[in-house]
């Protein structure tokens, strides 16, 4: 199903002596490095420095998380099974807060678990990995979904912005705002697509790019302070983005920066499209206002990769994520359609028949 020259992601081996195995993201596009974890820190470790992500990715990452973590207790008696099982699951959701994908994926693993309290720790391990497996495999199948529906919604002819990296490098599959892409492509669509560069770890420019490279899709990298005036000169159509937290409103959480090219769409009249899967929305969460927001380290940006470019003792700002409110968003497009006209009932009524 996933069409990509690599693998963001991969299971290697059983459930007794098996690893995950991950692309390393922060070392692309210059070097292909695969990161072998064979242990739950391994898994932290890669998920809280951007070795891997994307909400989708460290998701299923954190699925395979929980067995590397449990490998040790497969012979332990089954209380103390489910004790350790609590212990990886609530260590692995401090990785990153924003990501509502890491602890949907944790609660269905703790779920599965519980539910088959007649298992020998050894059989609840095999049947683990076994979820862990169709988590992957429905990241697969929801990719392609969203690219289909997503595709309806671009013209023939199209120069479309994107922001951040929403690829196969952020899911197990094709990607979430570039499956999209990737199924207009495939429909014969003539795309043309700009990347911001994403500032401050530049994920646009580094890794969107260089998907899109690999897929042959011409695609252009931009300044992310360029985004307004290539709208002012016509040379965007559309917006597709992905999201890491949806609220039960429609307001959507995303990369740093998504908010700004939201407001510059609205002021040219383009639309904006979230490109997300059903387990990306948290209806615990009536608006964006109750959505937590990671602020990560002041090196990012005062010694972005390696190269100090603000003065010492100068105070520094870095969220990674801001959130979208849903009147800036034309529509939100799932693996089950696309939600038009987004509000509490729509997305409510949305994902109630995605359910059914």
């Amino acid at each position: 199903m996933n069409e990509q020259p690599y693998k963001t992601l991969e299971w290697i081996g059983d459930c007794q002596s098996g690893h995950l195995r991950l692309l390393d993201q922060t070392l692309l596009p210059l070097e292909v490095v695969f990161l072998d974890c064979r242990d739950v820190q391994a898994v932290w470790g890669a998920i809280k420095r951007l070795s891997v992500r994307g909400a989708p990715a460290i998701g299923v990452s954190a699925a395979y998380g929980v067995i590397v973590g449990l490998q040790s207790s497969a012979d332990v008696p089954r209380d103390r099974f489910n004790e350790k099982l609590t212990e990886v699951t609530d260590y692995l959701a401090t990785s990153r807060p924003t990501a509502v994908n890491l602890f949907w994926a944790l609660d269905r693993m703790k779920a599965f678990a519980n539910q088959r309290s007649e298992l020998s720790s050894s059989e609840v391990l095999q049947q683990l990995l076994e979820e862990a497996q169709r988590i992957d495999v429905e990241d697969q199948q929801m990719c392609l979904a969203i690219g289909n529906n997503g595709a309806a919604l671009l013209p023939d002819e199209c120069s479309v912005l994107t922001h951040c990296n929403a690829g196969g490098l952020a899911t197990a599959g094709d990607g979430t705002a570039l499956s999209v892409f990737f199924a207009a492509h495939r429909q014969g669509k003539k795309l043309h697509v700009y990347a911001d560069e994403t500032r401050p770890l530049l994920q646009g420019a580094r890794l969107t790019s260089w998907e899109l490279q690999q897929r042959n899709i011409p695609v252009t990298v931009i300044c992310d302070s360029v985004a307004g005036w290539a709208m002012k000169l016509g040379r965007i159509q559309a917006i597709v983005t992905g999201a890491d937290r949806i609220a039960g409103n429609g307001d959507a959480a995303n990369k740093i920066g998504t908010y700004s090219v939201a407001q510059l769409a609205k002021a040219h009249n383009i639309p904006f499209y979230i490109a997300a899967p059903s387990s990306t929305f948290d209806l615990s969460l009536a608006s964006g206002e109750d959505i937590p927001i990671e602020e990560r380290g002041r090196d990012e940006i005062a010694h972005g990769f390696g190269k100090q470019t603000v003065p010492d003792g100068v105070e520094v700002f870095n969220p990674a994520f801001d959130v979208t409110p849903a009147e800036l968003i034309t529509a939100i497009i799932t693996e089950r359609g696309v939600i038009k006209s987004i509000s509490t009932a729509s997305v409510a009524e949305h994902l109630q028949s995605a359910a059914s």
